[in-house]
């Protein structure tokens, strides 16, 4: 029988690992999730990081929490990513985020109507209703966490890598290093090109707004209803 050797990374590696991770496949992954909310919420580049900052630090909690699963329980991690239920985190989140945007969008119609109401009448003690410009950042904190925990090839080496080390401080470590690296990449993408393509969209088919919030609202449903059910996988 030939032995195998346990597999071993350092934080550094496992950056590169993130990185290189980044770079190529994730930005493919994230894509149908994240574009729907930017077309939804428009903002472009300086409001990309409402939707952003929440959604990249649920990834790198998600990577850490199963680095550290998988220091201090060995193939437990692994068997956690091979179960059905990491499909309903992502695909609940999904749907939550869906839902906020919806709401975001009865709240801004609101406001839009009230402040009808103050330019007719004059009375500005109407226009003090407030609301959210970004979806809630709870829900994109759920689908950055969802996303993390479905399987792929290198978060599969770092699991092992963490396993191999018996150590929970070193699973956090490796989990951690991975997760900065795989969302590196696809923030600066989204933030400069996903999230100003959208606006641009946004500004030039002004006059098909609500057609194209519609649209990316029903594009999340599907996609969390997918994801969920296991019809699709990201």
């Amino acid at each position: 029988m030939i032995a195998v050797e346990p597999v071993s990374l350092g934080f550094s590696t496992a950056l590169l690992l993130g990185l290189s991770f980044g770079a190529g496949p994730c930005n493919i992954a994230c894509l149908p999730y994240l574009g729907p909310v930017f077309m939804a919420t428009g903002g472009g580049i300086a409001g990309s990081w409402h939707i952003l900052l929440p959604f990249s630090l649920g990834r790198i909690t998600g990577y850490t929490v199963l680095g550290a699963v998988a220091g201090g329980a060995g193939s437990l991690a692994q068997e956690w990513l091979d179960s059905p239920w990491v499909h309903w985190v992502l695909g609940s989140a999904t749907i939550g985020v869906a839902l906020s945007l919806l709401v975001r969008r009865k709240r801004s119609n609101h406001r839009r109507s009230c402040g009808l109401a103050v330019h007719r009448s004059g009375d500005t003690s109407l226009a003090s209703t407030s609301g959210s410009t970004s979806p809630m950042p709870a829900t994109l904190f759920a689908m950055g966490l969802g996303m993390a925990f479905n399987p792929c090839a290198p978060l599969t080496t770092v699991v092992l890598a963490s396993a191999a080390t018996a150590s929970v401080p070193a699973g956090i470590s490796l989990g951690a290093g991975f997760g900065i690296g795989a969302v590196a990449i696809p923030t600066v993408v989204f933030a400069l090109g996903v999230a100003h393509f959208s606006n641009q969209v946004r500004l030039h088919l002004h006059q098909w707004k609500g057609s194209l919030e519609t649209a990316s609202i029903s594009l999340l449903l599907f996609m969390g209803t997918g994801t969920a059910m296991g019809w699709l996988a990201p």
